[in-house]
């Protein structure tokens, strides 16, 4: 078994290290490590929670080794704030026995601080592309030193649609640089971006047959409602383990009504984040939590990617995420550095529907709860009631573009088209009319 001695990593990091608790080297991080010292382009392809950040954040503190000059030797570019944070702070935790500056820039956050730091020298910068963008076209970034250029959540940076301010960033980095590009997926657009930005790249590629981490226990409630999804939250967090708790809704309406409910239950300190919170309310809410202020955070997708929190005892997908792969970050908050944890699914119908489609992307059966009987299970009535019928008929139809749908005998009735407002409106006035003559 590898070492982190072995690696080639000197005594300071391996002293930074010890003090972390790392025993052993992960799989990518034994892998990456030496191609990256080496100084070959590499593709890091590894699941959430394998260590990914590590494995490239060790060897760029190696190869910088100290600080040097005002201008940046490695720009590291991600998707969100909350990476951005994560990954200044394992610069910060991996070179605490160095000297080496690392400033992180983001959009959202004080722009006049992030002057004044670069301005005050730096060796790496941590950005997300926009803000990167903007302060290089001020002429607070200069790149001729850059030595070392980092795509990680290439994957999530794709799909958010980051691509023209990535090929911008492509147009005026030096051309003579070492490229590293780590992604949790590998999919079609993370390949073509890998053939326009590295040539002749390693490609490292880790468990990719397992999608969700062996530490982690999965669970499934199949539950009926909205209503009844409140009830079994509140029954479970009577439990006393559950004390570091992310729980994961669709929408920000859905997470900030769930973040009230709670509240007004005295259920521990929790906080809510979501796209439309300013910058500042979610570093707070993200030290807090580190710090064990915080019982849970309520959140979207937003920060499914975005916290590294070591011993987060549960994930709870109130929701199921529009894209099954967010699933698979979401359970990857839990169960982290070979700690266990605990993800526990709620699923509505529709929901429950999707379950098989997300068993085969994760490779594993998820174990199915019974509802306690001591949790009050309401009947699902109304429009909520017919949003459910809706959702699993769209679903089908998806499948299956032959589906009918339980709705298709009531839309033949009208020609196959919902009425509009005006007919609906002149049916209604002929029939009061009608009923006033009599």
């Amino acid at each position: 078994m590898d070492t982190f001695k072995s690696l080639g990593l000197n005594r300071q990091l391996l002293n930074a290290i010890e003090d972390l608790g790392y025993e052993a080297p992960t799989p990518i991080q034994s892998k990456a490590i030496p191609v990256i010292l080496n100084g070959q382009h590499v593709i890091g392809i590894a699941p959430t929670g394998t260590g990914k950040t590590a494995s490239y954040v060790l060897p760029i503190l190696r190869k910088l080794n100290y600080a040097q000059g005002d201008e940046p030797r490695c720009v590291i570019f991600l998707p969100t704030h909350e990476l951005a944070y994560q990954v200044h702070q394992n610069f910060q935790d991996l070179g605490k026995y160095t000297d080496l500056r690392y400033v992180k820039v983001y959009g959202g956050g004080g722009i006049k601080q992030q002057r004044a730091e670069l301005e005050a020298g730096v060796d790496v910068v941590i950005a997300t592309p926009g803000r990167f963008m903007e302060l290089y076209r001020q002429g607070f970034i200069h790149l001729k030193k850059v030595q070392v250029m980092v795509l990680d959540e290439a994957d999530k940076m794709m799909d958010m649609g980051f691509m023209p301010q990535l090929n911008d960033i492509l147009e005026v980095v030096p051309k003579k640089r070492q490229n590293l590009l780590f992604s949790a997926t590998f999919h079609e657009k993370v390949e073509k971006l890998s053939e326009d930005f590295l040539e002749f790249p390693v490609k490292i590629e880790i468990d990719q047959e397992i999608k969700t981490v062996d530490t982690v226990e999965q669970f499934l409630f199949p539950v009926p409602n909205f209503k009844t999804k409140c009830n079994l939250l509140l029954h479970l967090l009577e439990d006393s383990e559950m004390n570091r708790v992310l729980v994961f809704t669709r929408t920000k309406e859905t997470a900030g009504n769930l973040f009230k409910f709670l509240s007004r239950k005295e259920v521990g300190e929790w906080s809510v984040l979501h796209a439309n919170k300013g910058q500042n309310t979610r570093i707070n809410a993200f030290e807090n939590f580190q710090s064990g202020n915080l019982r849970g955070i309520v959140a979207t997708d937003v920060v499914a990617r975005g916290i590294d929190i070591a011993k987060v005892s549960h994930v709870i997908n109130f929701d199921l995420p529009v894209m099954h792969e967010e699933y698979i970050h979401r359970v990857g908050r839990t169960g982290r550095a070979k700690e266990e944890g605990i993800a526990i699914t709620f699923a509505t119908p529709p929901e429950q529907y999707q379950i098989p489609k997300l068993e085969a992307l994760i490779g594993k059966k998820i174990t199915r709860l019974e509802i306690p009987p001591e949790v009050k299970v309401h009947e699902t009535v109304g429009e909520e009631k017919q949003n459910y019928a809706r959702e699993l008929d769209r679903l089908k139809q998806k499948d299956d573009p032959t589906f009918q749908g339980a709705f298709h005998e009531r839309k033949g009735a009208l020609g196959g088209k919902r009425p509009s407002r005006k007919v609906v409106k002149a049916y209604k006035f002929a029939g009061k009319r009608k009923n006033h003559k009599k």
